[in-house]
This record gives structure tokens, sequence and C-alpha cells, in this order.
């Protein structure tokens, strides 16, 4: 088993376009990393630069402390499984496991054995003597995967593998594959734009961006710690409430005011906070707002129920307020884009009998408030850890 290395690594296109720039990245041994961004932010790039399907403009990549620049994707002892299964058609799932096997002059019996081993692991027994076209995408997708784990390769590399599947069949399946991961020890990579997936299985997420890393950090570092606003808006369902709103001090008491009303500061104002007065973006998951009646004793906004989503385990309640909601543009370095009136996304239980057009009071958790420059996007202040 091993760990990749990524030093500096560019992909540059004949047209000038940078795919991937000056990334560098440590996936570390037995590791699921998981790397997730937008569409044409660079992840699947990434992947196929690791396995050397794409050519380097610079940079470094080593797998277990050898570099593989110039080794052939034969060579460097990697499996693939890509967004579409791409199984041979005209061979049986059981043939398509073998394969590879056999293409390596495996003695019979430990192709026997390891292609059995893998289909109890992933539940194939019944589809064996089936040709692609007869399985749903989720069971072609098991026999992809089969096919690449089969090879006890040094690193996994999986490229949105569950992108054609149902909702269920999704979780499903991500979670096999986190513990069949786990239980091979070997070390994987995981690319999506689905970050909800990122967050499940992840050991630790790497937030890309226009070729670049924005954050890599453990999922729950990500979600309740954001370097930026870009990485505040993409990870989490929904995403995070950003607000254009002020920093005041009055009578020795610092105030983060929203839309007119003020809410009093979590704390003392340190760090990159220290001193400061005027415009900030302030982030609020909605979990963090709720109604005033359900959470007695926290600073209340006031509002109005104007769009209300019933999802039967909660209530997600869209509030307008009077400031400008703070959008974020893919484009690194153009932090904002021009936002509308902005409306507080809040969970309410389940039971609560709110209607679109009435008087809402919203109990906000201060101590769980993101503070971020407006101009740069960065982080200013975060929730305690």
């Amino acid at each position: 088993m091993a760990d990749v290395l990524l030093d500096d690594v560019s992909r540059v296109y004949p047209d000038g376009s940078a795919a991937v720039s000056h990334l560098s990245l440590h996936v570390r041994n037995a590791e699921l990393m998981v790397i997730v961004g937008p569409s044409g932010c660079g992840k699947s790039t990434v992947l196929r630069l690791i396995a050397g399907l794409e050519p380097l403009k610079s940079g470094t990549i080593s797998i277990g402390g050898r570099v593989v620049n110039n080794l052939t994707p034969g060579d460097r002892n990697v499996a693939m499984v890509f967004e579409a299964a791409a199984l041979y058609p005209h061979l049986t799932a059981a043939q398509n496991l073998r394969f590879g096997l056999a293409l390596r002059k495996l003695p019979a019996e430990e192709i026997r054995q390891r292609v059995e081993a893998e289909t109890r692991v992933l539940r194939l027994g019944r589809f064996l003597d089936r040709k692609p076209k007869t399985l749903s995408a989720g069971q072609r997708q098991r026999v992809a995967v089969g096919r690449a784990t089969v090879r006890v390769p040094d690193v996994f590399l999986l490229d949105e593998p569950l992108t054609h599947m149902d909702a269920g069949e999704r979780i499903r399946l991500r979670t096999e594959l986190a513990h069949l991961q786990q239980g091979l020890g070997v070390t994987a990579i995981y690319v999506t734009h689905d970050q909800s997936q990122a967050m499940a299985i992840g050991d630790r997420v790497a937030v890309m961006r226009g070729g670049r890393i924005e954050q890599l950090d453990e999922p729950r570092t990500l979600y309740r710690r954001p370097a930026n606003t870009f990485v505040a808006s993409f990870m989490g369902e929904p995403a995070m409430n950003l607000v254009a709103g002020y920093i005041e001090q009055d009578a020795g008491r610092t105030f983060v005011v929203l839309g007119g009303q003020r809410l009093p500061f979590p704390g003392t104002p340190s760090g990159l906070l220290r001193g400061r007065t005027g415009p900030v973006t302030i982030g609020i998951r909605p979990e963090h707002v709720t109604d005033a009646g359900s959470e007695p004793g926290l600073p209340v906004l006031f509002s109005s129920a104007f769009r209300v989503e019933r999802l039967g385990y909660e209530l997600l309640v869209a509030c307008p307020i009077n400031a400008t909601a703070v959008t974020v543009s893919d484009t690194p370095g153009i932090e904002r884009l021009p936002g509308g009136q902005a409306h507080l996304i809040a969970r309410f239980p389940r039971t609560h009998p709110v209607r679109r057009g009435d008087r809402v009071e919203l109990a906000v958790d201060v101590s769980e408030l993101s503070l971020f420059d407006p101009d740069t996007g960065q982080a200013l202040w975060n929730p305690a850890a």
C-alpha cells in the first residue's frame, strides 16, 4: 500500500487554459481522500494525472515514495472507476472481473479466489453470468468497482462513481465503498461534486475551485470552520446563509448588525477581528436559526415566512431580511457576485404550524456565527472548534 504526493502539479491545455494550477496534495497511506468541487474545477483531472491518463505540464507525482511522472498507466499499479462503469459489453460480469487478472497471467486458482472474494463483498453472485446491458446502473458500477479492487492496487481512484444512480442506491453503494476501502487498507481518492457524499465517507476532504485547493481538512472542520465564503457556501445542504452586514461598537459592547437588527457578538473580537468595525459578510447555518419559541433565551430576529418546505422530519423556512444576500463565484479572485434581498433559511420543528406569510421570530445561536471579509471572502471569525 502507498501514500500519494502531488507536488506543485499543473496541467495546462494547448489553448493555454489551466485545468490544475500549482496544486500540492498529500494523501496518506490507507486514507480515503475525497476531492469535491463544482463542475470544471479540475478534480477529475487530478485523478487522471495520478493515473497517468493526462500529461503534466510541471510538478511531481509520487506513489509510495516512487516518482511516477514518466511511468505508463499500467506501471503505476492504480485502479480507476469512472463515472460510467466502462465495462466490456461483450463479456459477462464474471469475465469482466477476471479480465485484468488474466492479462497479468496470474494462476487460475488465484484468479478464482480473488473473484470469489470480491463477489462476496460486493454481493455480485446473482449477476456473474449476465452482460452489462442487462444490469442496472448500480449493478454495473458494483462490477466496475470489483474489477478495480480485485487487482489489489496500490491506489484506488474513483471518479464520480455514483452519479447515475437513484438516491437510495447512492447511499447504499457509497457506504459499501467506504467499508471495502477500509477492509482492503488501500489508499483511495474519491472525486465527486456531491458534498453530502464527501462529508459522509471522507477521512479528509479537499475542496477545489478553479484548479486549486481552497481548503483541506476533516469534514467536521470544513463544515464548522470554513476558510472562506466559497467553502462555506459549498459545504452544507442547505448551504450556509451568507448575508452582508456590519460590526458595530456601542457602549463597550460589540454587535453584529443584520438587516438593521442587532445581535450581540459571541465573545470578545480577537485575531483578524480585533478592533474591526464596518462591513462584514455574516454566515450562519440553517440549523442555528429556528423558531424562537423552540429555543428560548437566544437573540431574536424578526421576519416573515416567505417559503415553507415540509420535509417530513423538519421544516425549512425562508425568511426575508432587509439586507443583501452574498453569492460566491466559482472563479478564484471574484468572491462576490451581485446579490438580491437575503432570505435566511431556518430549520423549524416538523410539527410547527408556520405558513407562508406568517410573522416569525427567529432565534439565532450567535455562538455559531462565522464572519468573513466582504472583499476577499477570507474567514475573520469561526465558531470554536
